[in-house]
């Protein structure tokens, strides 16, 4: 149930909804498809908003969807997209027939991604599926009350949740489906994937996506 979902490094990742191509984060991209429907920015550190690698993935009618707090910021890839759209945290919309539903991400104890920012985790609802990208976060009352199939967490530690505490939400949350990201690059080691693993329960099924 996650053959159209790819992780490409950090929380870089690509959802193909039939013909429509998502991606979320776009970092560190090696090709250049330009081919997005949409890009959907979780909060505006550079391995999470890269122009660059915005400008890799955007095609002439690519719609980027962002926090509104970061709108200045975003104006950076404005001539890279078609239109940008804002978002603030705990609410639903329906774009161009794109269901997402934002979820606030912030950090609890840490100071990196404050909650008054406003930055945002995505549920998109794809081929009946509500998939969670979690976005840079702590395991927060708001992350712990997602509903989701399919659930793609932060585990890298330093900035966001450690792979324990990570698998500790995974097994409230209970997805069909755990795929860990952010780790293995510019925060936590490759071998952190093994930690999560080994601390969600069962009958979650875990799937490594980022290659090293």
């Amino acid at each position: 149930m996650t053959e159209n979902i790819t992780v490409f490094t950090q929380n870089s990742i690509r959802i193909t909804d039939g013909d429509r191509q998502i991606y979320i984060d776009p970092f560190q991209m090696h090709e250049e498809p330009h081919d997005a429907d949409y890009i959907l920015i979780t909060h505006d550190h550079y391995d999470h908003f890269s122009p660059e690698d915005i400008k890799k993935v955007a095609g002439s009618d690519t719609i980027m969807i962002v926090p509104e707090k970061m709108q200045g910021k975003a104006n950076e890839a404005a001539d890279l997209v078609s239109r940008i759209i804002t978002v603030k945290p705990g609410a639903c919309h329906e774009i161009d027939g794109l269901e997402i539903e934002t979820v606030p991400a912030y950090n609890i104890l840490k100071p990196f991604h404050p909650k008054n920012a406003e930055w945002v985790g995505y549920i998109l609802r794809v081929d009946g599926k509500r998939i969670y990208i979690a976005g840079d976060t702590d395991a927060t009352k708001e992350a712990e009350s997602v509903k989701c199939d399919i659930a793609l967490i932060p585990i890298g530690g330093t900035y966001t949740m450690d792979a324990k505490k990570a698998a500790e939400l995974v097994n409230t949350l209970c997805p069909i489906v755990a795929i860990p990201v952010h780790y293995g690059n510019v925060v936590g080691k490759p071998g952190d994937g093994n930690v999560f693993a080994d601390n969600v329960k069962d009958p979650i099924k875990v799937e490594f996506k980022i290659s090293f």
